[in-house]
């Protein structure tokens, strides 16, 4: 019954296609009721939950395919390809975005890790994905529940916004997607702090090495646990994070040579060559599309 509830909010709230501000930092509706196909993206730390329809996902070849059965958490920044080709007029796609706040998620990794004890996860040699989908649990569906019944009342939504999204992330770091969003903002989150890194520096050169030294690791070692968690080899991490970035701002408007500078590449005709090699078009032929998908992903 209260995903039921869950869904006739946000079917009340968003009546065109689009992202809608809920009122409470971080927390957005959509709907989309066209079928996009999928195209490159950068999700940030995140949920996606749907209500309705189904959307799509494509990680390192994978590919993820989710509706209001299971939502799907990242918790560290990952280059995908996304979209909702299966979206209608008749079955539009109804979800709920939530952005992972670092700062609260990593008190609230550290405080419930210290209760249940974190030699547990330290000594557990499995490095949990940056992707992952997980149930909708009792415990999730009621503080997402609770959180939207907030937009009835923007007094409530200012006095209490805040500490039902806190119990919402809570929700995460306890049910299946807890043990990934653990691993990324408490104890052990070596890799996800590479990536914060790695993620702020793209127009600069940065070597191997240096995230490396970033996660207090060999280059063998982060190498190995970078591609436990997130299916890719460092490298290839990095070439498809400025090159899906760089898709993004030309789909928004940019020109190619502002794009591939954007993203750290200082020869026009080696990124053209490797965008073309990763998603079958040049930049140009890209940007004429105009993928909607690289700005709703």
């Amino acid at each position: 019954m209260s995903k039921e509830q869950i869904r006739h909010l946000v079917e009340k709230s968003v009546h065109e296609d689009g992202l809608m501000d809920t009122g409470v930092a971080g927390v957005k509706l959509f709907r989309a009721s066209d079928p996009v196909p999928c195209a490159p993206a950068v999700y940030e730390p995140s949920v996606i939950a749907i209500v309705n329809g189904v959307k799509e996902a494509v990680l390192d070849g994978k590919r993820y395919v989710y509706d209001s059965s299971q939502y799907m958490c990242c918790p560290i920044s990952m280059p995908v390809e996304a979209g909702t080709p299966a979206a209608s007029r008749e079955t539009p796609l109804l979800g709920i975005y939530i952005s992972l706040d670092t700062r609260v998620m990593t008190e609230l990794a550290i405080e419930l890790e210290s209760v249940a004890g974190a030699s547990r996860m330290q000594n557990d040699p499995a490095i949990p994905q940056g992707f992952t989908l997980a149930r909708w649990d009792d415990g999730f569906t009621e503080a997402l529940l609770r959180l939207l019944q907030l937009s009835q009342s923007p007094a409530d939504m200012t006095v209490l916004g805040e500490g039902r999204l806190r119990e919402l992330y809570y929700a995460i770091l306890k049910g299946d997607a807890g043990s990934a969003a653990r691993r990324a903002f408490g104890v052990g989150n070596e890799i996800a702090r590479a990536i914060r890194y790695l993620s702020t520096r793209l127009s600069e050169p940065v070597t191997i090495e240096e995230i490396a030294d970033q996660a207090g690791m060999s280059r063998a070692v982060f190498h190995r646990k970078f591609r436990q968690a997130t299916t890719m080899s460092p490298l290839q991490f990095v070439k498809a994070m400025r090159l899906n970035h760089a898709a993004m701002k030309i789909a928004g408007g940019k020109t190619v040579n502002e794009a591939a500078l954007d993203v750290g590449y200082v020869s026009s005709s080696q990124f053209s060559r490797e965008f073309k090699r990763m998603y079958g078009q040049s930049p140009r032929q890209w940007g004429q599309a105009a993928h909607p998908s690289a700005r709703l992903a």
